[in-house]
């Protein structure tokens, strides 16, 4: 088998493979590749490759844009959660389709989403353009395991690299000016439980009383509570680690109790009944708008002297005062939900890089102290 490149005009190359052939016919592949001598080099070599392992280019003309929307209806939407169907459609649609949909998927060059990625730089950020990476590249993957390409062009182009974002967090006095604020707020129930528990906004919305075990301390995390197209939905955890349970700190304990005891108050007042199924941090009974507590709490925290603290920096609090008063950091990624407690240790790296020297202290308390020679040199003898 064997392959040419022949030159068709400017920045234009045709690429003929002479195919064997059982039955004696002369037999060919013809393709076209737009941009340097070099890409339509790659693209020969990939597909003498494809050849040899018996992968055959698709026959259609698909482009960019049509493989990604089949992506999205064949793989994403039936193997990815609705959210993450919104947030890659979003992608798909506003930021890939308009910059490489008309590229032919057989001609994606590295070198055309590298070009894309630098003028996508100038426009948005850097980690939203790295977003846009993931999900080409993830969608590119899917075409190399259906035969539609033999590489994936993405694994050759250097990705912008997001800057790293400063969490904020709030030391124990900011605790206390916080809670201060707020303990005359609609929502004081569940920044206190938020503070005191490290879970996502989502879990404690979604948390009902049959969740909450006031004996043993613990929360069991079952449902979460979205907003999608405006419309609140309850749904599953979306990974099992993110099913869990949560221990309770005593006072969160007893403050749950007497929560619970003017929550059956208020429904008693009403005449309705109190039952397991009542969400716990509720809205006269409704879920609360996710969207309207982050403004509310932004509004609190702004009017504490806490600017620029949101609500998700409340489980960014939790995790920090865990690690500084020692807890162990398997104990801390279980209590969020992460994945993997190297996960955990990568989003805290900074107050781990800040406790060396009190580590440090501590070890310098319990070695005994060096006894130095009058004569080091005896000691290389």
């Amino acid at each position: 088998m064997r392959g040419r490149i022949r030159n068709t005009g400017r920045n234009c190359w045709q690429i003929t493979i002479d195919l064997a052939s059982d039955d004696g016919h002369r037999r060919r592949h013809f393709e076209k590749v737009h941009g340097l001598k070099a890409d339509a080099q790659n693209r020969l070599n990939e597909l003498l490759i494809n050849f040899e392992k018996g992968i055959k280019p698709s026959t259609g003309r698909i482009t960019v844009a049509e493989h990604l929307r089949n992506w999205l209806d064949g793989y994403v939407k039936t193997n990815c959660s609705v959210r993450t169907l919104d947030a890659y459609t979003s992608i798909v649609e506003q930021h890939l389709i308009p910059a490489l949909g008309q590229i032919q998927l057989k001609q994606l060059q590295p070198a055309a989403i590298q070009k894309y990625y630098g003028h996508a730089c100038e426009k948005v950020s850097r980690r939203s353009v790295h977003h846009y990476h993931r999900v080409l590249s993830q969608s590119l993957k899917y075409a190399v395991r259906q035969g539609y390409l033999g590489r994936n062009p993405c694994e050759m182009v250097d990705a912008p690299s997001p800057k790293g974002k400063t969490m904020r967090t709030l030391i124990p006095a900011e605790v206390e000016v916080l809670l201060e604020s707020a303990k005359d707020n609609y929502y004081y129930p569940v920044i206190y439980a938020a503070l005191n528990s490290g879970m996502r906004q989502a879990e404690l919305l979604g948390l009902r009383w049959r969740d909450v075990d006031l004996t043993m301390l613990s929360i069991s995390v079952s449902q979460v509570l979205y907003k999608r197209r405006g419309v609140c939905e309850f749904k599953e955890p979306k990974t099992s680690h993110s099913r869990r349970r949560v221990a309770m700190t005593p006072k969160l304990g007893l403050y749950m109790r007497e929560h619970l005891k003017a929550q059956q108050d208020l429904f008693n007042s009403m005449g309705r009944p109190h039952t397991e199924d009542v969400l716990v941090f509720s809205a006269d009974g409704k879920p609360i708008d996710p969207t309207v507590l982050s403004h509310s709490f932004t509004r609190l925290a702004r009017k504490s002297g806490l600017e620029g603290v949101r609500f998700h920096d409340l489980r960014h609090t939790f995790a920090s005062l865990m690690l500084l008063l020692g807890a162990k950091p398997k104990v801390i990624s279980e209590a969020l939900g992460h994945a993997s407690v190297a996960f955990t240790m990568d989003c805290y790296s900074h107050i781990i890089s800040g406790m060396q020297e009190e580590a440090m202290a501590l070890l310098d308390g319990v070695m005994p102290a060096g006894i130095a020679s009058k004569n080091p040199a005896l000691k290389w003898r």
